[in-house]
């Protein structure tokens, strides 16, 4: 059920304005998630699974520090919100008021 449009909306309800980083962002964060669909793992994403992933696949670009600049409320549950994806539990310390 997810559209470009229902991210753009989420991403200026967020005060995000998307640009091509924010969208390879949410490609990444989308195809992780069909990845582990396609091969049947279980339905639940770890969080420590989903950052190091993205820190991975953003390494040469600043890894975690980088994705922060791009999502201030984490890259993990603001990614996953503007992807149209559940974020894992834990992508958000509500404690603190802060995202992995």
């Amino acid at each position: 059920d997810w559209s470009r449009e229902d991210a753009e909306e989420s991403a200026r309800q967020e005060g995000l304005t998307l640009t091509d980083a924010h969208w390879r962002v949410v490609r990444a964060l989308q195809a992780f998630y069909a990845r582990r669909e396609e091969a049947d793992e279980e339905a639940t994403v770890n969080v420590r699974e989903l950052h190091d992933a993205l820190d991975e696949e953003f390494h040469v670009e600043g890894g975690g520090k980088y994705l922060y600049t791009l999502f201030p409320k984490g890259p993990l549950a603001q990614g996953c919100l503007l992807a149209g994806l559940q974020a894992p539990a834990g992508a958000q310390d509500k404690g603190f008021g802060s995202a992995i």
